[in-house]
């Protein structure tokens, strides 16, 4: 089945569809909430992303997924392909669970140098290293029943062999043992497996990813704990010349905006330990809903990730009926230079900018009071990417609403000096008590004026802030689906530039 999006562009106060495309605000796609833009499972249910993995110029993306059900279940790794990450295309179902397990998360490697032996007739194997998840064991005291395993593919991912040796790496008795993100150490001539055991980060290497050994810990006492640390990644950045390495840690429950969220420090790894230049915590993404977003590997210096699209405070609950939960847009990732600290800031990617068509430019736009942008671009559609300056870092709100008095406002506090998504009258909340309200995100960045850039969808906002500093990731349910904006600021602001682009859209 396809699963083909065409995404946006640049755009400045909307991006729309084609007219012979489904109509936003009346909800007129495939079915309610279905994303226009953003990747689904055509049936059951969608949690973390996996096994992501650039080869011969596919991006695959593998996927926790229930195939019989829209609720959690035995867990299998779903597949998508794309070109571009833009436009992506289900494939069928890659790894089942066996009687090792479910499977549970996990990474997938380009093997180039055969170092597993997996390789034949000169063919580069894929390598998928994921966590077997023994369901009745779980509540048996022996804290064993999550191992790592692998799998190997010889067809660029078509076809896929677990390894007759399973498990690679035993649990000598933690609970959660599990999430293994595995990279290539150029500077040791090894692999290294980054794994979330409960509290905290265990690394591991080896030569062949079959032999592992443990080389280190991280995570006592340093950074949020308020629950179990899960999908880790760690991966080198390039900031003024010197290579400088991340560490990401989603982490359930505990984030800034209740539930699930994903963490991150800044340090140095040489193959054996991470060592942390501060111990911060910092968020990558401050929204409810942007979880277990991992990065692909075999994508050289630019690293590129994607996260699963909802929480889970309400995953199980939100009121989708065939299929459940979507994948945020792809992301590209880099460090800014804030005083003294680094911080990770991520944006939507440049390949967004090729798939939109004509562009309209605005300028000088006064904003004092209620400004309808709805006259202004001659209707409203979406999906729709918005990219917008303002000449002061004061108060402003972005209202998408509709007739039936539900509206999504996004915007900057500048007393409390956050940006804001208030979902409170968003639409359909009564399935968790929590779904409505009202989130922020610090602003990190200092300019004296605001850029930010929002991607809007039939039921998500994803907001960039300030290249990308401070981001935000919220879902929705609008009844009837928005079909105006307007934006308001009481300081008089001024709108410096915006450009709006007109892109076309495929929806399965």
């Amino acid at each position: 089945m396809k699963n083909l999006f065409s995404f946006l562009l640049s755009a400045i106060l909307v991006v729309s569809c084609t007219s012979s495309e489904p109509k936003t605000g009346s909800l007129a796609a495939p079915e309610p909430f279905r994303p226009l833009i953003h990747f689904t499972p055509d049936t059951g249910w969608m949690n973390d992303p996996n096994g992501m993995v650039y080869h011969k110029g596919v991006y695959h993306l593998f996927f926790q997924h229930y195939p019989d059900s829209t609720v959690w279940g035995p867990m299998h790794w779903g597949h998508a392909t794309s070109t571009d990450l833009v436009h992506w295309e289900e494939q069928p179902i890659k790894l089942f669970p066996d009687s090792l397990g479910y499977i549970f998360s996990g990474s997938a490697v380009s093997d180039s140098l055969n170092t597993s032996g997996f390789g034949k007739d000169g063919k580069t194997p894929l390598i998928a290293i994921f966590t077997h998840h023994k369901i009745e064991n779980e509540k048996d005291g022996t804290n064993k029943h999550e191992n790592q395993s692998l799998a190997y593919s010889l067809d660029d991912g078509a076809t896929w062999t677990k390894y007759a040796g399973n498990p690679v790496l035993k649990n000598p008795a933690h609970r959660d043992f599990r999430d293994p993100k595995v990279t290539w150490h150029d500077a040791s001539k090894k692999w290294i497996m980054t794994l979330a055991v409960g509290d905290r980060i265990m690394f591991y290497s080896s030569p062949n990813l079959k032999d592992w050994q443990k080389e280190s810990e991280f995570g006592d006492k340093v950074g949020a704990h308020g629950g179990v640390w899960e999908c880790p990644d760690l991966f080198p950045l390039t900031f003024e010349g010197k290579k400088v390495w991340v560490l990401i840690v989603n982490l359930n429950p505990g984030a800034p905006n209740g539930g699930s969220g994903t963490q991150y420090f800044v340090g140095d790894f040489d193959g054996k330990t991470f060592n942390p230049i501060d111990t911060t915590t910092k968020w990558m993404d401050y929204g409810p809903d942007n979880y277990a977003g991992i990065t692909w590997s075999n994508t050289g210096d630019r690293k590129i990730l994607i996260g699963w699209m909802s929480n889970w405070l309400y995953a199980n609950q939100v009121p989708t009926k065939k299929w459940r939960s979507a994948m945020t847009v792809t992301r590209d990732l880099s460090l800014q230079k804030i005083g003294d600290q680094l911080f990770l800031a991520s944006i939507a990617v440049p390949e967004l900018d090729k798939a939109a068509g004509e562009s309209k430019v605005v300028e000088n736009l006064e904003v004092k009071g209620k400004l309808d942008l709805t006259e202004k671009i001659g209707g409203y559609k979406l999906p729709f990417k918005l990219d917008m300056e303002l000449t002061q870092a004061d108060d402003f709100s972005l209202v998408l609403s509709n007739s039936k008095g539900e509206q999504m406002v996004i915007g900057f506090d500048k007393k409390a000096n956050q940006y804001f998504i208030d979902r409170t009258n968003a639409g359909l909340s009564g399935f968790h008590e929590k779904f409505a309200g009202k989130h922020t995100a610090p602003r990190i960045g200092s300019s004296a004026g605001i850029k930010f850039s929002l991607v809007v969808d039939v039921a998500s906002v994803e907001l960039f802030a300030d290249n990308g500093l401070s981001v935000m990731t919220s879902i929705f349910f609008s009844e009837k689906g928005y079909d105006n904006i307007s934006i308001q600021s009481d300081i008089g602001n001024k709108v410096v530039k915006g450009a709006m682009k007109r892109i076309s859209n495929s929806v399965k």
